[in-house]
């Protein structure tokens, strides 16, 4: 059975072009109106609002909860306070990436787990004698997600506690009489926050956003313009830039932390009071030398680009749709050094770019491959530039949270 989100009312209401899809069992809008690139850029220049309620959502609790995730995340939750949150991974017994999400701790003994796919049974058969209860909690709450430059102005006008809000802390709040909780994040790569709120006050909260933003601009967005944000913020999309190990095929399908360019979570693996789940696979790998790609992005090279195509009398095109499919990359001298998993024309950097697998050692930034387009029924190679994600990243995702509340203030 499909199930309809707590937003289904207001989202259907406001949906101007019945484009539906599935997200993890829900109807999710593709985009409210004709042109996707007009919600895009509401979240780069304005606000959009995203019904996120589909995430998997598991509340993790008891007195071994901490010493639990610790062994379980890859990254270090004993560095996360209440109040904080954290981007993580999981990882298999051989240092292969299950899947990742983000784990709020709401105490000392409590915390919240979002996920893209279901893990209840997953992280339940690890919890072995420890004193912890894990609880899903999915159909619950709602999710609401305020992104762009404009979401601080609008929801300061309804909760002051989130003016002063860091990068990635949360805070209970109130939007009007509704007791929610409000996160800065979001899967934009821009300013943005998350509200979690009872299921049944959706509706509530959805109003409250939606008046506030009208003079900033706020707009609802579909999964085009959300998955167009995120390829420029470099977020990776499980079962598009990498697959969980446990539902992977072979191991030409699986990907080490190091391999998706998440390295940075390892911070701290070598300290033996944390022997998390696939941490000693992960050291032999490094001690090794084994990792077999490293996710970065690509810049294609604009002239190469457009030469190639008019080469061929065609118009080169600049379509901003999502490309989700394996893109080959070479070198100069034809041989295979990775492949792109997400590909698309970015509107703010005016250019193609896509977040790619490239062998480590071509890995370093301004690294000149080439990747595979198909030109008039032939394979063809364009120039393109290795670079740093994110591709996009404006200060203001992270920046110290200004005292301003005027529309466009932010902009």
């Amino acid at each position: 059975m499909i199930r309809q989100s707590p937003f289904h009312d207001r989202v259907a209401a406001a949906n101007q072009t019945s484009l539906w899809s599935h997200w993890s069992g829900h109807l999710v809008v593709d985009k409210y109106q004709m042109s996707e690139k007009f919600e895009y850029v509401a979240i780069r220049n304005a606000a959009g609002i995203f019904d996120s309620s589909p995430l998997y959502k598991y509340r993790i609790v008891g007195r071994d909860a901490e010493r639990f995730l610790a062994g379980v995340l890859t990254r270090d939750i004993r560095t996360c306070r209440p109040g904080q949150a954290q981007y993580t991974i999981w990882c298999d017994d051989r240092g292969y990436v299950n899947e990742d999400g983000v784990v709020f701790r709401h105490g000392a003994d409590e915390f919240l787990l979002t996920a893209a796919e279901p893990n209840l049974a997953y992280f339940r058969n690890l919890v072995g004698g420890l004193s912890v209860e894990i609880t899903e909690v999915t159909y619950d709450h709602a999710t609401l997600a305020i992104q762009g430059p404009n979401s601080r102005a609008i929801l300061s006008q309804l909760t002051p506690e989130v003016e002063h809000l860091a990068f990635f802390d949360h805070v209970p709040a109130e939007l009007g009489d509704v007791a929610v909780n409000i996160s800065r994040t979001g899967f934009t790569g821009d300013l943005g926050y998350e509200i979690f709120c009872d299921a049944a006050d959706a509706n509530a909260v959805w109003d409250a956003v939606t008046e506030a933003g009208l003079p900033y601009g706020l707009l609802p967005f579909g999964q085009t313009a959300l998955l167009m944000a995120r390829i420029e913020a470099g977020l990776l999309l499980v079962n598009v830039d990498f697959e969980a190990s446990r539902l992977a095929e072979n191991d030409e399908h699986r990907s080490t932390p190091d391999e998706l360019g998440l390295g940075w979570m390892l911070k701290g693996i070598d300290d033996d009071t944390r022997p998390f789940v696939g941490r000693n696979a992960i050291r032999r790998e490094r001690a090794d030398g084994t990792s077999r790609w490293k996710m970065m992005g690509l810049l294609v090279d604009p002239y190469d680009h457009a030469a190639k195509y008019t080469a061929a009398d065609m118009v080169p095109p600049k379509d901003h749709t999502p490309v989700h499919e394996d893109m080959m990359v070479y070198d100069d001298a034809a041989q295979r050094v990775g492949y792109a998993t997400s590909f698309m024309y970015s509107p703010m950097l005016q250019r193609h770019i896509a977040l790619a697998r490239i062998r480590p050692d071509l890995a370093k930034t301004g690294t000149r491959v080439n990747l595979e387009f198909t030109i008039n029924h032939r394979y063809v190679q364009v120039g393109a530039e290795v670079a740093r994600t994110p591709l996009f990243n404006p200060p203001r995702k992270t920046d110290v949270p200004s005292t301003s509340t005027s529309p466009g203030a932010a902009s």
